[in-house]
C-alpha cells in the first residue's frame, strides 16, 4: 500500500467527521450563513500566507530539482492565484483586501499555522509532506463530498465547490499525494513521523471548519500572534 493511501486509512475517522460537519453540509445546501461563510474566507486568507511559506521553506530542503522547482512554484500560485480567489469571494460581500489583510488569526488558525510553520522549520521533508497532505488531499475529498450533496440548482457557494473540484485544484493534488509517496518510499523509517504529523493537520482541517462555523474569536482584548 502506498504512502498516502496508508495515511487515509489512519485519518478516515477524521475524514468522515469533516464531511458530516454542518459548515461543510451546509455549505453543499446553499443555506450556510453569508457571515459564517465570511470568517472561513478570512480565516484562510491568513491561513494561506503561512502555507506557502511552508511550501517555499520546504523548497529549500528538497535536493532534486523537480522537487524544488515545484516546491516553490505552489508557494508563488498560493499567493498569486489561490489569494485572488479569496479576494474575489471577499469583494462578492463588500470586503476589500486591506480587510483581509487586517485579519486577526482566531486560535484554530494560530495554532495550525503555528504547526505548519514549525513542522517546516524543523522537520524532515517527509514531515512537511504529510502535514501539507490533509490541506490539499482533504479538500478535494470533501468539495467532491459537496458536489455530490449539492442540488442540481446553482447556488451562491457552487464557485467554492467548483474551485476546489476542477482539473487544475486535481493536478495539484495529485502532485502532493506522488509527493509523499516518493518521501514514503525513500524513507520508509520515517513513516511514523509522517503519521503523527499527517493527523494533527487533518485534526486541525476538522477544527478549522468548526472555527469558521462557531466564528471563533479570542474573547480578549490585545494581540493574538
Amino acid at each position: 500500500m502506498e504512502t498516502s493511501d496508508r495515511l487515509l486509512e489512519a485519518g478516515d475517522e477524521i475524514w468522515t467527521a469533516q464531511k458530516n460537519h454542518p459548515f461543510v453540509t451546509e455549505l453543499a445546501a446553499g443555506t450556510l450563513d453569508t457571515d459564517t461563510f465570511l470568517t472561513w474566507v478570512r480565516q484562510d486568507y491568513r491561513y494561506l500566507l503561512d502555507y506557502a511559506r511552508v511550501f517555499a521553506i520546504a523548497g529549500t530542503k528538497a535536493r532534486d530539482e523537480d522537487t524544488m522547482t515545484h516546491l516553490f512554484g505552489v508557494a508563488h500560485r498560493t499567493l498569486d492565484e489561490e489569494m485572488d480567489l479569496h479576494r474575489e469571494f471577499a469583494a462578492d460581500y463588500g470586503l476589500s483586501a486591506r480587510d483581509l489583510e487586517s485579519v486577526r488569526k482566531a486560535p484554530t488558525c494560530v495554532a495550525y499555522t503555528n504547526f505548519l510553520v514549525r513542522t517546516a522549520h524543523e522537520g524532515t521533508l517527509p514531515e512537511i509532506a504529510a502535514a501539507i497532505y490533509p490541506c490539499g488531499q482533504g479538500y478535494l475529498d470533501i468539495a467532491e463530498h459537496m458536489a455530490d450533496l449539492a442540488p442540481e440548482t446553482d447556488h451562491r457557494y457552487t464557485p467554492f465547490i467548483e474551485t476546489y473540484t476542477s482539473d487544475a485544484f486535481r493536478e495539484v493534488v495529485d502532485w502532493m499525494r506522488a509527493f509523499v509517496d516518493r518521501c514514503g518510499d525513500r524513507h520508509p523509517a520515517e513513516y511514523e513521523a509522517m503519521e503523527d504529523a499527517f493527523l494533527t493537520s487533518a485534526r486541525l482541517e476538522f477544527r478549522f471548519w468548526e472555527m469558521a462555523y462557531r466564528r471563533e474569536e479570542w474573547g480578549i482584548s490585545g494581540s493574538a500572534e
